[in-house]
């Protein structure tokens, strides 16, 4: 008998606070009878939450099928460049806006681990800021329209923001004789009662302030507080300042942005497709109850303007859109079919692809696996199989790129 080669897979799903409540459940078909919030399905091979595929009708986890078989699992050139399966694939549904943060670059990542481990901080403390020695970079797919900050405004836009907002006009001196770093080490390391008195008066106002442009900073102060535990202007989360000094980016259904190390971030709303190398390294600036250490933020933040990349993709000659990532770990790609309409394709990489909207089989040799929206499929790599619709599907993949 033929070792199979396409698998279907079952995912994780994370409650996290931020999550909504109803996309992932209806996505996934499941029931979601105590409204948890539903904030994140993982496919993948992570240690802490490895999906399971079904082997000869038994489901097995993942990441222990790998660890016994890696070179037919991932292949042998991605086992011999990173010893495991790179990416980490997931839908994400964000009601509450995400924690300012920054990922390290891989060396960086490699030199705060050692450090740590060293140190003998546990893995577990909740001031452990390296969880492994790898990066985290992540491309990101919207689902619906979404919004997230992404890296510092241009010069002149900063400028502007500092000038225009009463309360930040002390904070225009010293960002134009110290530039980015300078300004954001000066408002992260605050006494918090300068936070409060910078901020209360503006928090107040934007609160006052009915506008529902997304495109604003107010907004999303507003946002904030309306999920805030308590309404006093109190302990001010000193993250309120990278609303105003970030780029607000708006990113439209099959939008893409791409998100490497050093550029601060934060998702705020809506729902995607999300890639990401597998790591858990995540430095946090504000905006979350989590562990904040600023030092090692300002340590690993790019201190210049960005100007948001969001990538429409580049459509391949087979129904494939491709949004290219500067790194080796992961690729992504979408696949619009309609009715009666096929791709060949051959794997290089191990593979997952998620059915999004409607229905697609995929078929190797005499085996077809047909997958509705939500389902998922694991592809082994070196495989030769065909993609194909009866009606129409959207389906995302996830692999990595060829390795020479």
């Amino acid at each position: 008998m033929n070792q199979d080669k396409i698998f279907l897979l079952k995912g994780k799903i994370q409650n996290y606070a931020w999550g909504g409540y109803d996309f992932i459940p209806r996505l996934l078909n499941v029931e979601n009878p105590d409204h948890k919030p539903v904030a994140e399905y993982w496919m993948g091979a992570h240690p802490s939450a490895s999906s399971k595929i079904l082997v000869d009708g038994k489901e097995v986890s993942l990441n222990d099928e790998i660890n016994k078989n890696p070179k037919v699992f991932i292949g042998e050139k991605v086992e011999q460049r990173f010893g495991e399966l790179p990416y980490l694939f997931k839908i994400l549904d964000v009601r509450e806006l995400l924690s300012i943060q920054v990922h390290p670059s891989k060396t960086e990542a490699e030199k705060g681990f050692d450090a740590e481990e060293a140190a003998g901080i546990l893995i577990t403390d909740k001031a452990r800021n390296y969880k492994d020695r790898n990066h985290k970079p992540e491309v990101m797919v919207a689902l619906s329209e979404f919004w997230l900050l992404h890296g510092f405004l241009e010069k002149e836009k900063l400028s502007t923001v500092l000038k225009s907002v009463p309360e930040f006009e002390t904070l225009v001196p010293v960002f134009e004789k110290e530039s980015y770093k300078g300004l954001y080490k000066y408002v992260m390391e605050l006494p918090q009662t300068q936070v409060d008195s910078i901020l209360q008066p503006l928090v107040e106002r934007e609160l006052a302030n009915n506008s529902s442009d997304k495109s604003q900073p107010g907004f999303w102060v507003r946002r904030v507080y309306e999920y805030a535990q308590t309404k006093e202007l109190v302990n001010i989360d000193r993250g309120i300042f990278s609303i105003y000094f970030f780029n607000i980016v708006k990113a439209l259904p099959g939008e893409a942005i791409f998100q490497g190390a050093g550029i601060p971030h934060a998702y705020m709303e809506g729902q995607n497709v999300e890639l990401m190398a597998n790591s858990d390294n995540v430095l946090r600036g504000g905006l979350t109850p989590k562990h904040i250490d600023v030092p090692e933020l300002l340590k690993h933040t790019k201190f210049e303007g960005v100007i948001p990349n969001v990538m429409k993709g580049e459509l391949l000659l087979n129904h494939e859109k491709n949004y290219p990532c500067p790194v080796p770990d992961f690729g992504i790609s979408k696949i619009e079919l309609s009715s009666s309409e096929s791709i060949e394709n051959t794997s290089f990489s191990a593979e997952i692809i998620i059915v999004t909207e409607g229905e697609i089989s995929f078929q190797h040799e005499d085996k077809t696996l047909t997958l509705f929206h939500g389902e998922a499929a694991f592809i082994l790599p070196e495989t030769k199989y065909t993609i194909h619709s009866e009606t129409e599907g959207t389906a995302f993949k996830a692999f990595v790129p060829k390795i020479d």
